[in-house]
């Protein structure tokens, strides 16, 4: 069974990963010693400003110090997620699914293709194309043009096939945040989010409820 936590409000980031690596710990135990844990979860949620470097990340994407973040507002993290540098914030869509993919017979490059299957799902609803681009993991608008922009970034750690962190979908997000990193380590790549898209920001609960059940419907 999977629980569906939507976290209100905006979320403190450091709560939430221990919140996540419990959770996760405890799955990977049981799994480990070959105890029934039948729980899975996903958690929604949005953050307070977060700046998070994956394991890959290059201190050269960071492009001020962690001082000079912290007089924005905007913590910093490393945390041991795939991937590079990205930001977290209100208005953003940030999931974190805690999945036993075994039991859902997927390897770690399905699954992260079923999160940006989910998510592509939710676009379309709202008219919004989106795609993959080959090298490049997350959702992408305008894949193959000059105008290839990124609307949601996908970060994933696994262990026993045990999932956590997850993917960050920009709905009414403030883009300017952006500016104080190279974005997922691009620097010729722009970003985007619904609201910009759209030209009007979006209802958050109907968004949150409707990619939920293209997520829960994939992992069937």
């Amino acid at each position: 069974m999977i629980d569906v936590f939507d976290l209100q409000g905006l979320s403190s980031y450091s709560e939430t990963l221990e919140r996540q690596r419990d959770l996760f710990q405890r799955m990977v135990r049981a799994k480990k010693d070959g105890e029934a844990y039948d729980r899975e979860y996903v958690f929604l949620v949005q953050h307070s400003p977060v700046i998070t470097l994956g394991r890959h990340a290059k201190e050269s994407n960071l492009l001020y110090s962690e001082e000079a973040l912290r007089e924005r507002g905007v913590e910093c993290h490393r945390i041991e997620r795939g991937g590079d540098v990205t930001f977290h914030g209100p208005g953003q869509l940030v999931v974190y699914p805690l999945i036993d993919l075994e039991k859902h017979h997927l390897g770690v490059k399905a699954y992260v293709d079923l999160l940006e299957e989910a998510v592509i799902l939710t676009l379309r609803h709202y008219g919004i194309t989106g795609e993959r681009v080959e090298g490049a993991s997350g959702v992408w608008i305008g894949a193959g043009t000059p105008s290839e922009r990124k609307i949601c970034a996908v970060g994933v750690k696994c262990s026993r096939f045990i999932t956590m962190h997850g993917l960050a979908l920009n709905v009414n997000t403030d883009l300017t945040y952006f500016s104080l990193i190279n974005p997922c380590g691009f620097t010729d790549r722009g970003v985007t989010s619904m609201e910009k898209e759209l030209g009007a920001p979006v209802d958050f609960s109907e968004l949150k409820k409707l990619f939920s059940t293209h997520l829960l419907e994939l992992l069937k």
